[in-house]
């Protein structure tokens, strides 16, 4: 065990897994770990005191009053356990806390799972499931299409994205890709074919959302943007809640413009995603109705949750922190904008 046994680090928005695989891996690195149940919200900061680090997850919110306290607890770093970042005020984290995240965990686990809603939605196997349970085995209404010879568009080519175009390819879909910062060598290696975004929008068959939330893409899926889709447009999101704008969504699916959405994450998710709610009222109208819809499939944030990203992230976070603490190079920092 390395000699890290005087850092204290508080982890919020712990799950049984979550516990699990970090108790697994600190085996060799000697953190106190201290686990939390709850959120990190300005209602909950106050047990951060007496901390060195906190680690949390994407549902905890990290606006400017809980980088002040944290600062002012001494909280000297936060750990994200995840990719995104988009819930840490960064500008008010300048000059108080620094900021790690979890670039790459299991872009195969992201991009398999993305697939696997575009299959089962095309397929119908989600309702074949309930049917042949209740001993009906017809399959009318479950008619599916050819993915071969079909177009994929895929928005944002970052690790999980490129996993994606290649699963594509393998189906011999022709693959459009969309991307502020196109690598045209490995596109062309792979025979990937990036396009403008307008032209991806009107011309794949399925769109699949693979991209980190930023202030210009945030709902660019819209009224607008679905107008321009091929009737019966299959769209998947594994990115960002707030890429799509639900209601939007929703009159596209009402109006039959849509033909099918996979949605593993969502713009209120925070309220509901990881938690169960069998016992009580989905009070949020929009996830309320999004769910009443039979091609419509949605999954609790789900797509990372695989042992191997489990293990990866867990590895990855405790390396961070040790980084930190042994003022070795931050080589996961996240930094914030430029003015």
């Amino acid at each position: 065990m390395r000699q890290n046994t005087d850092v204290k680090v508080a982890v919020f928005d712990t799950k049984p897994y979550d516990k699990e695989f970090l108790l697994n891996q600190n085996s060799d690195f000697g953190f106190q770990l201290t686990f939390f149940p709850y959120h990190l919200t300005e209602s909950t900061v106050s047990l951060c005191q007496g901390f060195d680090a906190v680690c949390v997850f994407v549902n905890d919110s990290l606006n400017a009053n809980v980088v002040e306290q944290l600062a002012k607890f001494e909280v000297s770093l936060v750990a994200l356990r995840c990719a995104g970042y988009n819930n840490v005020d960064l500008k008010a984290a300048a000059g108080k806390v620094r900021v790690v995240n979890v670039p790459k965990y299991s872009p195969n686990g992201v991009a398999e799972h993305a697939v696997a809603m575009m299959l089962t939605l095309n397929r119908n196997t989600h309702r074949a499931f309930y049917r042949t349970r209740a001993s009906n085995f017809s399959i009318d209404g479950l008619m599916g299409f050819d993915m071969h010879g079909k177009v994929a568009g895929i928005i944002g080519t970052g690790r999980i994205g490129r996993v994606a175009c290649e699963i594509l390819l393998g189906f011999g879909m022709r693959v459009l890709a969309y991307d502020p910062f196109p690598d045209r060598e490995w596109a062309s290696e792979k025979g990937v074919e990036f396009v403008d975004l307008m032209e991806l929008i009107k011309t794949a068959d399925i769109i699949s959302l693979n991209c980190a939330l930023t202030p210009d893409n945030t709902y660019m899926i819209n009224k607008e943007s679905i107008s321009l889709m091929k009737k019966g447009v299959m769209i998947i999101n594994t990115g960002r809640g707030k890429l799509v704008n639900t209601e939007d969504l929703l009159e596209g699916l009402r109006s039959g413009h849509i033909g099918y959405a996979g949605l593993d994450v969502y713009e209120e998710e925070a309220k509901y995603f990881f938690e169960d709610h069998s016992s009580s009222v989905i009070k949020d109208d929009a996830l309320a109705r999004l769910m009443t819809f039979p091609n419509v499939l949605v999954t609790s944030h789900q797509a990372f949750f695989t042992r191997e990203a489990l293990t990866n992230i867990a590895t990855t976070t405790l390396t961070s922190i040790e980084d930190y603490f042994q003022e070795r190079p931050l080589v996961t920092e996240v930094c914030p904008p430029k003015a």
